[in-house]
């Protein structure tokens, strides 16, 4: 069996970068804690801290520390449902997010999260929604906002809603590139604007209302708030999410390339069926925040 406050240790070195920090936060000295990990390392038989600034985790390292967060955050759970003091550790919680929903809607659904459960720390890793679903597949987050309707092996998938995806330019940008309207051909000769390589909305918004064609030149602007920021300023026609996009449009800062043809991105919340009930609060507050903002669900 694995000791308990050795992982605590480990999870404290990884989480905060340094022995120094993590003896700070524990409460005890810096020889303890070098003391814990040669322990725990001579117990697994392998190296788990990868000295340096800041401190890192070997692969097995970084899997330990997981472990015991996900076992602090049960016992937090269990504690409170045997009425018990509330816990005073903050206890980090790693989920996977794609950008957009974290610019939309996510982060007033951490606060709600925190409001019922104040112990609870977010360390949120951002990813493409078709791809943030691999981070829970990994092990290496407990819960994810996602494309996918497939979760992996122990875990659930609830549906949260449809982002939707509005496809604008400029005014000025417009009126030169698409003087005869807006066409497939107009739209592929000139500038789009892609959030990163994993992106592929505008080319799908492109193929499902023009057909197949090439690929138009891109500019590349990993930012929400820096893509519809270029998008004003005229770098080029793009996919935006619906609450910056509305806003841009009423303000007539931007004009939609086709008012009546929106790109909708249905979104999962997965979450590891071991961990739901320590993250209840949280998949409430996900849930209850989609159900706001998104679009909902065709035919429910």
């Amino acid at each position: 069996m694995l000791d308990h406050a050795q992982l605590a240790t480990l999870a404290a070195i990884l989480r905060l970068g340094s022995f120094e920090a993590a003896a700070a936060q524990l409460h005890v000295t810096q020889s303890a804690v070098s003391q814990r990990i040669r322990a725990l390392e001579n117990r697994v038989g392998q190296p788990l801290v990868l000295r340096g600034t800041p401190c890192t985790g070997t692969e097995a390292g970084k899997r330990l520390a997981r472990h015991a967060e996900d076992i602090a955050l049960m016992e937090a759970e269990v504690t409170a449902e045997l009425g018990q003091p509330a816990v005073t550790a903050r206890l980090p919680l790693r989920i996977a997010v794609n950008a957009d929903s974290l610019a939309a809607w996510v982060v007033p659904a951490l606060a709600q999260a925190q409001a019922a459960a104040p112990h609870m720390l977010f360390d949120v890793t951002v990813d493409d929604q078709d791809h943030s679903a691999d981070w829970l597949r990994r092990g290496e987050v407990v819960a994810a906002v996602t494309a996918s309707a497939h979760p992996p092996h122990g875990c659930d998938a609830l549906p949260l809603g449809r982002l939707r995806y509005v496809a604008a330019a400029a005014p000025g940008w417009l009126a030169e590139h698409c003087p005869d309207g807006v066409t497939g051909p107009a739209l592929r000769r000139a500038t789009c604007i892609t959030y990163d390589m994993k992106d592929k909305l505008q080319l799908a918004w492109l193929e499902r209302n023009f057909g197949s064609g090439a690929a138009p030149p891109t500019h590349f602007i990993p930012s929400v708030q820096g893509f519809i920021d270029a998008a004003e300023a005229g770098l080029g026609w793009c996919l935006n999410i619906a609450p910056l996009a509305d806003r841009a449009i009423a303000a007539g800062r931007l004009v939609p390339l086709l008012p009546d043809a929106p790109l909708h991105t249905p979104l999962y919340w997965q979450v590891s069926r071991r961990m739901a009930p320590a993250l209840a609060p949280l998949t409430r507050a996900v849930r209850q925040t989609a159900a706001r903002v998104l679009d909902p669900v065709e035919g429910a």
